[in-house]
């Protein structure tokens, strides 16, 4: 099952039921080497099921004393695929290896 790490709105409860039909469970890690800064949402229906116009996005710094905490998630492939839906296009999904060892996907800035 594919490991998702959140830092933003797929933490939120009704923004994991309206797009997985379920409220996840997971555990808190750390991502190094990236900071946090906001974009504006447009997209309806993102706007719709986050209630937020500004959203969290990861931004590559390099620097691993940049540490950002988010939760791990376990997703099925069919939920990826959602989560992938939900995010807009300046998001991009990678791999990454959090503090704790764990290999994961991320959403961080697409440019």
């Amino acid at each position: 099952m594919p490991l998702l790490f959140s830092y933003g709105t797929l933490q939120q409860r009704e923004v994991q039921l309206a797009n997985f039909g379920r409220e996840l469970n997971g555990s808190k890690d750390l991502l190094q080497g990236y900071i946090v800064a906001e974009i504006e949402i447009t997209d309806a229906r993102v706007l719709r099921e986050s209630g937020k116009a500004m959203h969290p996005i990861l931004r590559y710094s390099g620097n691993i004393a940049n540490e950002v905490s988010g939760t791990v998630f376990n997703l099925t492939d069919a939920e990826l695929a959602q989560a992938d839906d939900y995010e807009v296009e300046a998001y991009v999904r990678i791999q990454v290896t959090l503090q704790s060892g764990t290999q994961c996907w991320i959403y961080a800035a697409a440019i």
